[in-house]
């Protein structure tokens, strides 16, 4: 079975739209047991939290299931090398300004070697910074919503 981890921008779309909500929900229902959180994108939604209403709206709406059921991916100590020895690439072979990289960028570096280190497939809409990011980390991802 095919397991899902979904991209800091779709939970934003939900939180901002109907439309975006029901999207989630619907994939929700058919893929709830494949679905799971990453801490990269967890740390990014309470980052952009605008006041402690919505933090806790967060962590009780988008969190806590994936926290009751044990299905939270975090990166390890290899992802973060790899991580940082991605960026480091880019910047050598690319000549990409680390001073100006935008945070969303490296954590979306760190975002696909932990994907790749878990086994888990990516769901984003951002598919032109990862198809940049995969070549350089072989991971594994789809734009909304897979069938």
């Amino acid at each position: 079975m095919r397991k899902y981890v979904l991209d800091t921008q779709l939970y934003v779309n939900a939180y901002r739209s109907r439309d975006a909500a029901a999207e989630l929900e619907r994939f929700y229902s058919s893929f709830t047991p494949s679905c799971y959180l990453s801490s990269v994108v967890l740390h990014e939604l309470l980052i952009g939290s605008s006041d402690p209403a919505k933090a806790r709206q967060v962590q009780e709406e988008t969190a806590m299931p994936f926290k009751r059921t044990g299905r939270i991916i975090a990166p390890s100590h290899s992802a973060w090398e790899r991580s940082a020895e991605t960026l480091a690439r880019l910047a050598w072979e690319e000549g990409l300004d680390r001073s100006t990289v935008p945070k969303a960028f490296v954590n979306d570096i760190l975002l696909a070697a932990s994907c790749r280190e878990a086994g888990v497939t990516l769901v984003t809409e951002n598919t032109r910074d990862f198809l940049r990011i995969r070549r350089l980390i072989r991971f594994e991802f789809t734009a909304p919503w897979p069938t």
